[in-house]
C-alpha cells in the first residue's frame, strides 16, 4: 500500500482506525474521502488529541470529529508549483497539503518537513533513561542493556536518537547504570549520528526523576523519555503543546483499551437502560515521555531515588501547571519479551521504522 493510500479513510471509519493509519505512516494526517476519492476533510494527529482530551471515545466515527472542525481542509491544485505549496502551508500554519485535481480527487500529498528545514529545538535537551536492568527481558538482557536490543537490526536507542535529531534536538543526555560501556562504546560522543551525547552515570538507580538531579545544566527544557520505548511521536508538536499551555511539566499519555469479557448492563433505579456486549473501556496511561521545566526540577531531591510519579504528585501539591499530551502516533513499551516480539513484528509494517 502506498503512503497516499495509507492516508485515505472514510467518514464512517472510527477515530481508532484513523489513529492506526497515522501510526503506520507517521505523517500526522489522514484524508477523509468519498467512494470516488474526492476529498471531504482532513483529520490530523492534533484533531485526535483534542478529541481524546475532550473525552471522546475512539470507536466513534470520524464524522463526529470533523463535524466540530470550524473550516474545510487546506488544499492545493495538483499542478501548483512547489514554492507556492510551501507558501500556502506556511500561510495557513499547516505541515501537510493534500493535492487535488479538477474533480476534487486526491492525487498526492506534500509535507512541509520534506521541503524545508524547520526551526530546531536548541533550547531543549533530551534525556534518555537507560539505567534499568531489564530483568523481565532476560535472557536477552544478560549481556545487553534493554535500550540496546535490536529492532530490525538497529539498536532501539539508535532509532530514538535519530527521531530526536529529526526534531532538531541534538543535545542528548543518556543516564546509565547497567552495562554502561555497551552504550558508550557503541555511540561514543554521538558525532557519527550528528548529535552531541553526554553520559550521566548512576552509581545506584535513582528513578526516572532522581537522575535528573545529576545533570549540570539547569536552564533548558528537558525532554525525558524512557529508553525502552519505540515510538513515532512528533516531538516538535509535543514541545509546541507544552509551550502553548505554559506548562511546568507535560506528561505524554497513551490511550489504553481494556476489553471487558462480559456484557455490561447500564441501569437507572433498577431499570435496564442498555446492554453492551464485551465493550472496550479506554484509559489514559503514562507513556514514559515528559517535558520538564527548571521550575519542576527544583522539587527533585538530591542523591536519592525519586520517580517521575513522585515528582508529578509534588508538582500537583505545589499547585504547578501539569499538562497531559495524548500520543496518537505509534508507541510501544518494550518491557517484556512479548512486547519485544510484538515490536519486531509491527515494525515490519511501519514506514518510519525501516
Amino acid at each position: 500500500m502506498s503512503l497516499l493510500e495509507e492516508c485515505l479513510i472514510g467518514r464512517e471509519d472510527t477515530i481508532r482506525e484513523a489513529m492506526s493509519r497515522i501510526n503506520r505512516g507517521a505523517r500526522g494526517i489522514v484524508l477523509v474521502v468519498d467512494a470516488q476519492q474526492r476529498l471531504e476533510h482532513t483529520v490530523t494527529d492534533g484533531d485526535i488529541r483534542r478529541a481524546i482530551l475532550a473525552g471522546d471515545g475512539l470507536d466513534q466515527p470520524i464524522s463526529s470529529l470533523i463535524a466540530r472542525k470550524p473550516s474545510g481542509p487546506i488544499t492545493a491544485p495538483c499542478d501548483l508549483p512547489v514554492d507556492q505549496q510551501v507558501r500556502r502551508m506556511q500561510d495557513h500554519g499547516v505541515r501537510q497539503l493534500p493535492l487535488i485535481d479538477a474533480r476534487g480527487r486526491v492525487t498526492g500529498m506534500t509535507f512541509l518537513e520534506d521541503l524545508i528545514r524547520e526551526p530546531d529545538s536548541s533550547s531543549v535537551q533530551a534525556v534518555i533513561m537507560a539505567g534499568g536492568f531489564g530483568k523481565r527481558l532476560r535472557p536477552l538482557t544478560d549481556q545487553t542493556p534493554k535500550p540496546m536490543l535490536p529492532i530490525r537490526g538497529k539498536p532501539l536507542m539508535e532509532r530514538t536518537i535519530n527521531r530526536l535529531k529529526s526534531a532538531g534536538i541534538r543535545n542528548i543526555n543518556i543516564t546509565t547504570c547497567y552495562l554502561p560501556e555497551k552504550i558508550s562504546g557503541y555511540f561514543g560522543n554521538g558525532s557519527q549520528l550528528g548529535v552531541d551525547l553526554h553520559y550521566v552515570a548512576e552509581d545506584q538507580p535513582l528513578g526516572t526523576a532522581g537522575a535528573l538531579g545529576l545533570l549540570t545544566s539547569n536552564q533548558d527544557t528537558l525532554l525525558v523519555l524512557n529508553g525502552d520505548i519505540l515510538t513515532s511521536v512528533d516531538f516538535r508538536s509535543m514541545i509546541e503543546f507544552h509551550r502553548h499551555h505554559n506548562a511546568d511539566l507535560t506528561v505524554g499519555v497513551r490511550q489504553y483499551g481494556v476489553e471487558v469479557p462480559f456484557g455490561v448492563v447500564e441501569t437507572q433505579q433498577g431499570m435496564v437502560r442498555s446492554l453492551r456486549e464485551k465493550p472496550t473501556v479506554d484509559f489514559l496511561v503514562n507513556a514514559g515521555i515528559y517535558l520538564v521545566e527548571p521550575s519542576a526540577r527544583s522539587l527533585i531531591p538530591q542523591q536519592r531515588r525519586f520517580d517521575m510519579t513522585e515528582l508529578i504528585q509534588a508538582m500537583l501539591h505545589a499547585g504547578r501547571n501539569v499538562m497531559s499530551y495524548p500520543i496518537v502516533e505509534y508507541w510501544i513499551d518494550i518491557g517484556k519479551l512479548d512486547d519485544f516480539q510484538k515490536a519486531q513484528q509491527e515494525s515490519q509494517q511501519l514506514r518510519w521504522a525501516s
